[in-house]
């Protein structure tokens, strides 16, 4: 019965080429390991933000790769192994083959899991079902052990494959993160400018608490005692701006769009771009 809950779960997707039945496979085995990560009781200790938690809490176009969470206290010792055990189990559950792979450093304060998922197509009734490689796929989980201060949180509540909730940043914080991405990040990296979008439409609130103090955490400003406000944050924005290659930009977000949503790359770029601060 639960592969066929997966199977059915596909299907509503209506995916048109073999790329959109991969994001969308990605996509439901993101929700099995949020349940299981919830019937655990991981989010009494941790936070759900990102590309992944905006596409699956609050409804965003793009597909997204990676799950990405920060505890609610700093604990350097915390150790997630434990909680990937439990969702090992689940995904088994659900008819799914997986692995983790283990990429934490024990100096740095990001724990890195791999989930590789290897059964697409050998249980599941897919479309698109292309060679074995391709029914391979690879989810990487990113947990910040000492997250800075300022975050705000919010319960949000899922129903697939089970009903369970979920503690996530309020959208305010999750817009403080992204900006710390899009100034601090050292490589050009295209779904944050496309989150970026988003949260500008929504006229989305910006958490200048989380932003300053992660700003002083990490990043070229780090220990400058530099107040993140409105004019610093366009100014910098703005810089920032002028200095990317909008074309690897533009490649590192198209895979995650659908055929519709890729024909609006054809505006990005600098001018495109600095007419969305005068929106913030």
């Amino acid at each position: 019965m639960s592969i066929e809950i997966i199977e059915q779960r596909l299907t509503n997707y209506n995916c048109k080429t073999r790329l959109d039945e991969i994001n969308a496979i990605k996509e439901i085995s993101q929700e099995i390991a949020l349940m299981a990560l919830s019937k655990a009781g991981f989010f009494k200790e941790a936070e759900f933000h990102g590309g992944t938690a905006l596409r699956i809490l609050y409804g965003m176009n793009r597909f997204s790769e990676d799950l990405d969470f920060a505890l609610l206290k700093p604990k350097n010792d915390f150790m997630l192994d434990s909680y990937l055990v439990h969702m090992e189990r689940d995904f088994e559950a659900y008819g799914f083959h997986v692995k983790t792979t283990d990429r934490k450093d024990a100096t740095k304060t990001i724990q890195k899991q791999f989930l590789k998922v290897d059964s697409l197509g050998s249980e599941f009734s897919l479309i698109y079902p292309g060679d074995r490689s391709e029914r391979r796929i690879k989810i990487k989980f990113e947990l910040d052990t000492n997250p800075p201060k300022g975050t705000q949180t919010e319960l949000k509540y899922l129903t697939f494959p089970l009903a369970y909730s979920v503690l996530a940043k309020d959208l305010p914080s999750m817009f403080a993160g992204k900006l710390h991405a899009l100034l601090c990040r050292s490589y050009e990296k295209g779904r944050d400018w496309y989150d970026f979008i988003w949260f500008v439409s929504n006229k989305t609130p910006i958490n200048f608490e989380l932003l300053t103090n992660a700003i002083g955490q990490q990043g070229p400003w780090a220990e400058k005692d530099i107040i993140a406000n409105k004019t610093w944050l366009i100014k910098n924005l703005t810089e920032k701006i002028h200095l990317l290659n909008w074309k690897n930009v533009i490649n590192d977000v198209k895979p995650l769009l659908n055929a519709r949503e890729q024909s609006s790359l054809s505006i990005w770029g600098v001018e495109f771009f600095l007419s969305l601060l005068n929106k913030l």
